[in-house]
């Protein structure tokens, strides 16, 4: 009998040091062994759907450059500028921003330009070529925010940059000899862009 228990004492510590050795595996080793496998399967299986992705939208290029070439040609039609030279869009728009005023304001009564000039010196740079005139009005509030929503919102577009407005008590409209109450001395830049040439886009292609 005693040689019976020293065994079975024997087999039971046998069982609970294993079974310790094993409850520190899980704990320390088993987490240090299996966490980078864990970390690179994740990483393989987000490489594997960004691959994944990357091939569909790959797949679908030839549409995307088919619509995006579309897009262009009805921008290009609407967008720029018609006048081929920078002489020419700057007349057209001293042109339009002379009919808005006078759409907006008939016989000048409320509104009226009082300068409007061409804005010399070397363009912007970029791909598309800027043509800017420097206006100043002098208009009624109401007036005002007409003529400049009626410029933002015409085709060809037609963009306002560099506002500056100044309130005045009285003002003198040209060819009206009674001030008026109220209104604003408003300068703004008023500008537009000159359709792209073939030259230019071949270029622009090449250095891309």
């Amino acid at each position: 009998m005693p040689m019976l228990r020293a065994d079975r004492d024997r087999w039971l510590a046998l069982a609970l040091l294993l079974a310790v050795l094993g409850l520190l595996y899980l704990l320390f080793l088993h987490p240090w062994f299996t966490r980078p496998l864990h970390e690179a399967d994740a990483r393989i299986a987000e490489l594997q759907a960004r691959d994944a992705r990357v091939r569909a939208l790959l797949a679908q290029a030839p549409q995307i450059q088919q619509r995006l070439a579309e897009l262009d040609a009805r921008g290009s039609a609407t967008g720029f500028l018609a006048e081929p030279t920078a002489e020419l869009a700057t007349a057209a728009l001293i042109q339009q921003l002379e009919r808005v005023v006078g759409e907006v304001s008939p016989g000048n009564r409320g509104c009226a330009i009082t300068n409007r000039a061409p804005l010399t010196g070397e363009p912007p740079p970029g791909r598309y070529r800027r043509v800017t005139v420097q206006v100043r009005l002098r208009c009624g509030n109401a007036e005002t925010l007409a003529v400049l929503h009626a410029l933002e919102s015409a085709r060809p577009y037609l963009f306002v940059d560099v506002v500056s407005i100044t309130a005045q008590r009285y003002f003198a409209i040209p060819g009206n000899n009674l001030p008026q109450e109220g209104g604003l001395d408003v300068s703004f830049d008023l500008y537009g862009y000159l359709r792209p040439s073939p030259a230019a886009n071949n270029a622009e292609a090449a250095r891309g």
